[in-house]
């Protein structure tokens, strides 16, 4: 009777546990569907999901903490327009619900360099991206930076001070879905130890 009691619990524990490891990570769908949309219905983008991609946003890592940013969000459907008329990579604001302009202020970063104040950014920008996908959103990096023409334009329309670097313009809006994700690992890009 033990050995059978003892052998029934090995199972439902061996069960239990290829149950738990085999069932989707959310986290790592997410990463790997996401996917720049560039094809949006022309739907708004509601103010809750966008303070939640903002809060997403916010919760990257930076150096030495310093969060070396301002988030500029545009749902204005004439100003949509003009940065789609104005900016050659980012046409597909016409369409998007909503705009992101991730703005990297140097002054802020760790040791007041520019280097940090973009990185930093960057990793922003990645979080909200994500986060773009979770909620069933699609969205696209397009950069300013370093295009000088490009940055000025941003800064002219938006009122974004010279000190202050637009570092990108990020369209947001309810995909189409003609945008699919691509496998983008290539096992030749790692170096196992050393290079």
């Amino acid at each position: 009777m033990f050995k059978k009691t003892l052998f029934l619990l090995i199972i439902s524990l061996s069960l239990l546990f290829t149950d738990c490891y085999s069932q989707t990570n959310e986290v790592l769908t997410v990463i790997q569907n996401r996917k720049s949309v560039r094809n949006f219905t022309g739907e708004s983008v509601s103010k809750d999901d966008l303070n939640l991609i903002l809060k997403a946003g916010m919760c990257a890592p930076t150096a030495v903490n310093k969060q070396p940013w301002n988030f500029v969000v545009v749902t204005d459907r004439a100003t949509l327009d003009l940065l789609a008329e104005k900016l050659p990579s980012a046409k597909m604001l016409s369409k998007a619900g909503a705009a992101i302009i991730i703005c990297a202020i140097p002054e802020k970063a760790n040791g007041g360099l520019v280097e940090y104040a973009v990185i930093d950014c960057s990793l922003a920008g990645e979080n909200i991206l994500l986060a773009v996908e979770s909620l069933g959103l699609g969205g696209i990096w397009t950069a300013c930076y370093p295009n000088e023409d490009r940055m000025k334009t941003v800064r002219t329309i938006l009122g974004i001070p010279e000190n202050i670097i637009p570092l990108n313009v990020m369209p947001i809006g309810h995909p189409t879905g003609e945008d699919k994700p691509k496998d983008k690992f290539n096992s030749e890009n790692i170096r196992w130890e050393k290079w």
